[in-house]
């Protein structure tokens, strides 16, 4: 039997699988290039009209998301593996389960739009351009990392993403100014600012909708609900757990987190939204996640082993995506099969990579600090008498 908790999740989240509509594929050497599909109907706040649920995906676009979910999923569990080894130290907090979310957006975004996130960040780092060798490195600690192995599982950052932040909603109210710079300087971006359920109760965020709401602020606030804050449950910790609501002036709507497409029609809707000029929007993406709120959670303390083999087994969403491409014919199982024998090789190498590397050598230390050092000559050091000297390596990103 499920417990209350998982019932709830269930009934929140997307029981059930997506219906083709009537339209037929269109084909190509008796092959679709492209399909149509019925979403599970989105929860509005304060909105009048929602996205489409009739969506359409390309061949093309079907198998760059199962690719990016695959890979998220395969990179994350290398990244576990290496924990256990005790080559990656400290926090690591793993995505899988939640790749729909990320893969979604992702595939709405366009060349201007930025994002910052949590912790929870080593499948946003990939998605935004940096490779798995630089993820894994970045988390072991090495010299070929993102960040030259001195920011490790939460402070990961490229081109318009501005990490990985290990202070619980402290990015948020972050994503708010990311989006009002995108405003004063008239360059059409949106900032998706994400958070998990367990940073949905802090005043800073209630503070930001506010703010974002007077300024009609280009940000989409996502709440990634995965039913846990760290090892309380959304309902043990929250007297409204319709997150999508709780920006009271701040429209929402209630998305399927686990369908990789629902998630994108979401994002789009909220781009254009932003870019209309009615200001913010909040999404709440209902997900799930496998693993513990972090490596040195065991997650079954909180919730039983049979709850998580349920979702893997009726939501999962690469699994839900995989079966959709095979039943639509948009690809062979030949075909998948060769993609994911291709990202395992990937990952192995990466891994590899990653712990054969170095680290950076200690006069490196105090490089790269201070994205404008013309004031900071030195650096305090843990010895009073013993300043560091600042040296500029690298160039600034997002500057």
């Amino acid at each position: 039997m499920l417990s209350n908790v998982v019932k709830s999740i269930t009934q929140r989240a997307l029981a059930g699988n997506v219906k083709i509509l009537a339209a037929q594929p269109q084909q190509q050497c008796g092959y679709a290039t492209e399909a149509s599909f019925e979403t599970r109907a989105f929860k509005l706040h304060n909105l009048d009209q929602g996205p489409a649920t009739s969506v359409s995906v390309t061949k093309d676009e079907a198998l760059k998301y199962y690719s990016q979910m695959y890979a998220i999923r395969r990179m994350e569990t290398a990244a576990g593996n290496l924990y256990k080894e005790k080559i990656i130290r400290g926090f690591c907090h793993l995505y899988s389960g939640q790749e729909a979310c990320a893969v979604g957006m992702r595939a709405a975004m366009r060349p201007e739009d930025s994002c910052i996130t949590a912790y929870r960040c080593h499948g946003w780092t990939y998605l935004m351009g940096v490779s798995i060798q630089g993820v894994l490195a970045e988390l072991t600690g090495r010299q070929s990392g993102c960040a030259r192995g001195k920011g490790g599982s939460m402070h990961m950052y490229s081109h318009n993403f501005y990490g990985g932040n290990g202070i619980v909603g402290a990015q948020v109210p972050l994503g708010v100014g990311i989006a009002f710079a995108a405003k004063y300087k008239g360059t059409n971006g949106v900032c998706i600012a994400a958070y998990g359920d367990g940073a949905a109760n802090q005043g800073q965020l209630f503070e930001v909708y506010n703010m974002a709401k007077l300024w009609n602020t280009p940000v989409i606030f996502v709440c990634e609900n995965n039913g846990y804050g760290m090892g309380t449950s959304a309902e043990r910790a929250s007297a409204n757990v319709n997150y999508y609501t709780r920006g009271d002036t701040v429209p929402g709507i209630w998305v399927d987190g686990m369908d990789v497409l629902a998630v994108r029609e979401a994002t789009r809707f909220a781009i254009d939204h932003c870019n209309s000029g009615k200001g913010p929007i909040l999404l709440e993406t209902a997900t799930y996640r496998y693993s513990g709120h972090s490596m040195s959670d065991p997650g079954t303390s909180y919730r039983s082993r049979d709850e998580i083999a349920e979702v893997r087994q009726t939501r999962d969403p690469i699994t839900s995506l995989r079966e959709k491409i095979l039943t639509n014919e948009l690809a062979t199982t030949e075909e998948l099969k060769e993609i994911e024998s291709k990202i395992r090789g990937e990952v192995d190498s990466a891994t590899k990579a990653a712990k054969a590397d170095r680290e950076i050598p200690v006069d490196e230390l105090c490089t790269d600090i201070y994205a404008n050092p013309d004031n900071t000559g030195v650096i305090r050091s843990v010895m009073p008498a013993a300043e560091l000297t600042h040296k500029r390596l690298g160039k600034a990103v997002n500057m």
